[in-house]
């Protein structure tokens, strides 16, 4: 298995609407924007995405997000198997800050996950609101 420390997206796709195979189809070391760009509507997919922010200039914090993406043009048939895939891809990958469910890549804009990994992560200690 890959280390989390190398590539940045890593993305499992089902490849046909007649195989329920899950084939490793895209790895990058790029951010949340070129994930997005990878994404296919018409296929069902999961990924893994590193994404790092910061809450100052002193501080960097670096989470992951689990992706389900299923595209505005997958048959009906490949959005119900999604909910079986998606337990055995998350048996593999287990550590993620934040789940994303996704149809359109207006889903995966990258202040909104930033934004709901910060509330995921707790405390958060932004010191420019006391400055």
């Amino acid at each position: 298995m890959a280390d989390v420390k190398d590539p940045k997206i890593a993305e499992a796709d089902v490849q046909s609407d007649k195989s329920d195979k899950l084939v490793l189809s895209e790895t990058g070391t790029g951010d949340l924007a070129e994930f997005a760009s990878k994404l296919d509507p018409t296929k069902a997919s999961f990924g893994f995405v590193r994404v790092t922010y910061s809450n100052d200039d002193h501080s960097q914090r670096v989470k992951f997000a689990f992706v389900t993406w299923i595209g505005e043009q997958v048959k009906v048939m490949r959005r119900a198997k999604v909910s079986v895939h998606s337990s055995d891809v998350k048996n593999v990958i287990r550590s993620y800050s934040i789940e994303v469910s996704a149809e359109s890549t207006d889903d995966l804009k990258e202040d909104d996950i930033v934004q709901r990994m910060r509330k995921a992560g707790g405390a958060n200690y932004d010191r420019s609101k006391f400055d």
